[in-house]
């Protein structure tokens, strides 16, 4: 691969063997390492999860986007079931041992319902602050982890673009913040960012530091000693230097500080709920963080699925719900400035598998979360289940994920049309009415 910036998908293996092929580690430029500050780029090993954080200039005034890929291709339709009549009846008869029985299904709205280990999820949608999507993917299936990933994070088909979708957001705005682009988690950048926007890797907030400095007088003498390394140094080269150096001070007061959540919120004890505690932690800060990713792996489950009974989706769902509903209550009315959104590379096959799992499959639902969210609702043209209406066996796709993601650059991170038409070229203008202008 020409760029190795690009970053590591799933790099625990997976919980239960699915046939697909390994995903090697690919490593990326790291100036600190060669500079032997090895702990600021450390990548951390654990269940396929990793998160970056962007932070831009302070002229902007749009939400923090929180974007949590799922990887692996998350199932949507053991999370959110077409819970009534003949389209019930169509799911249960694919999925015969699998299923969530009806009854056991929270209600969403006259068409859907959500898996009960999903119920902390369910108060929010209630209140409306939490919404979904159905059937969302690409123009066209990709049942490849490797090539949908990249494309869908490239978010430039026919084009030649080569940067990610995320990068060229923040390329239309100033940089300011030394966190403008910021990885916790790994040592390898999400193709999404891929591009010239410069980039911070970090472990997490606590354990940002640099190696072999042990106290506040180390610190200060590997600082000075290297600004004077890069001291005249090409900007290239010199630009992630003095990024990080200048992060290393923020990140100590953060430290130092220590952190609560508010309102109660109780994160799961994982490294997902590490993430989403530490965006939020950073988002009350003030440090001016404007786009974060997380991401969640380990969702690609050929085989052992699991029934409503338990397994490794009710233990998946359980840990994302869980971890998604502590993150908006310890921001409480925070949220009225945050639009967390997730993507999956693919959704999973209609009919489960002799190996009680499901395969690739295409369309998606997407779960978005915030103040300015049309929560209370299941948005999307639901294509239906019946053998016809199938696409080679999976659900059809109705919305276009760029599409979904430009409605959420508008109205709530301030894009305007050109900008839009930058980010993704080629792009349709039919937009999903799925969240509120923001206000001016």
């Amino acid at each position: 691969m020409a760029d190795d910036r690009t970053r590591t998908l799933d790099v625990a293996p997976l919980a239960k063997p699915c046939g697909c092929p390994a995903v090697p580690e690919i490593s990326r430029r790291s100036f600190l390492k060669a500079a032997g500050a090895t702990g600021i780029v450390a990548g951390l090993a654990s269940e396929g999860m990793f998160t970056r954080l962007a932070f831009g200039a302070t002229p902007y005034s749009g939400d923090v986007l929180v974007v949590l890929s799922l990887r692996g291709g998350m199932d949507s339709l053991q999370a959110v079931v077409p819970a009534t009549g003949q389209q019930y009846g169509h799911y249960a008869t694919w999925r015969p041992n699998i299923a969530v029985p009806q009854g056991q299904l929270l209600p969403l709205d006259a068409n859907f319902g959500l898996h009960p280990s999903m119920s902390p999820l369910k108060p929010f949608y209630d209140a409306g602050s939490l919404g979904i999507v159905q059937a969302v993917g690409m123009e066209q299936p990709n049942r490849s982890h490797f090539s949908a990933m990249e494309e869908m994070e490239r978010a430039a088909p026919g084009t030649s673009l080569r940067t990610g979708w995320l990068d060229r957001v923040l390329g239309l705005r100033e940089t300011g913040s030394p966190f403008q682009a910021t990885q916790l988690g790994s040592n390898s950048a999400a193709s999404a960012f891929l591009g010239p926007a410069p980039e911070l890797a970090m472990w997490n907030i606590d354990d940002f530091e640099l190696s072999g400095a042990w106290n506040a007088t180390e610190e200060a003498r590997w600082d000075t000693a290297l600004r004077d390394v890069h001291d005249g140094a090409p900007a290239i080269v010199a630009a992630p230097a003095l990024t990080a150096l200048d992060a290393l001070s923020t990140a100590s007061q953060l430290r130092e500080a220590g952190y609560t959540p508010a309102n109660g919120a109780a994160y799961p004890d994982t490294r997902l709920g590490d993430a989403l505690r530490d965006v939020a932690r950073l988002i009350k800060a003030d440090a001016g963080l404007q786009v974060a990713a997380v991401d969640y792996g380990d969702w690609d489950m050929h085989v052992g699925q699991g029934d409503v009974g338990g397994g490794w989706m009710v233990d998946h769902l359980t840990e994302l719900s869980s971890a998604l509903a502590a993150f908006s209550t310890d921001l409480g009315s925070t949220m009225n400035d945050v639009t967390l959104i997730t993507l999956t590379e693919f959704g999973r096959r209609v009919e489960e598998n002799g190996s009680g799992g499901t395969d690739h499959g295409f369309g998606q639902a997407v779960f978005l979360m915030g103040e300015g969210v049309k929560g209370g609702q299941v948005h999307g043209t639901w294509p239906g289940l019946a053998p016809g209406d199938l696409v080679d066996g999976d659900l059809d796709a109705t919305t276009d994920y760029r599409n979904l993601l430009a409605s959420v650059l508008e109205k709530r991170c301030g894009a305007g049309s050109a900008d839009i038409a930058s980010i993704f070229p080629g792009i349709t203008n039919d937009r999903p009415d799925v969240v509120q202008q923001r206000a001016p």
